[in-house]
């Protein structure tokens, strides 16, 4: 239970505060609290067995990482739309059929950001429209490489090892039900 909230920071992506609570044991004490609007991350086959990522300049990690398309939802925004979106502003390509594969928080330790995964499939030509503050590059993989990548730890990105690795689950189980 929150017995106090102080804001101390609000950003274009994140609002800070430091609240105190009551935690369920009964101790009280003071936690730093990141709130963000979620986002949506989506995993797009070009065909059964390739997909497209990018490999993305994040100055927080000091370099490039290889990542599913994704973005933050803007206010009001369902998840799916902004998985569309995302999908064609990263890669260039407008999905025709979305999968939800499931949700993650981030970083539940000081975080609420929720990511919602899906699989994109039946990709038409759209328009490539990166963000000002986006350098990225479409990467196009086998889908049995980028997983293979994230085994390798390759791929470090928590919502993008979780969308492939649900990805490739969902794939074995729909293999098993044949």
């Amino acid at each position: 239970m929150v017995d106090q909230a102080r804001e101390v920071y609000k950003g274009r992506v994140v609002h800070l505060f430091i609240h105190r609570v009551t935690l369920p044991n009964g101790h009280v004490t003071t936690l730093e609290v990141i709130r963000h609007p979620g986002a949506s991350a989506v995993v797009p086959f070009v065909s059964s067995d390739e997909v497209l990522l990018v490999r993305q300049y994040r100055h927080a990690t000091g370099g490039y990482l290889l990542e599913v398309p994704a973005g933050k939802l803007d206010r009001g925004e369902a998840p799916e739309s902004c998985a569309l979106r995302e999908t064609e502003e990263e890669t260039g390509h407008r999905p025709g059929r979305l999968e939800k594969l499931g949700s993650i928080f981030t970083t539940p330790g000081f975080t609420d950001e929720m990511i919602h995964l899906y699989a994109a499939y039946d990709l038409a030509p759209g328009k490539m429209q990166p963000e000002s503050d986006e350098v990225l590059s479409v990467v196009r993989l086998t889908f049995a490489d980028a997983v293979a990548r994230v085994e390798r730890g390759e791929i470090t990105d928590a919502k993008s090892v979780s969308a492939l690795l649900l990805a490739a689950r969902r794939r074995d189980s729909h293999r098993e039900e044949r």
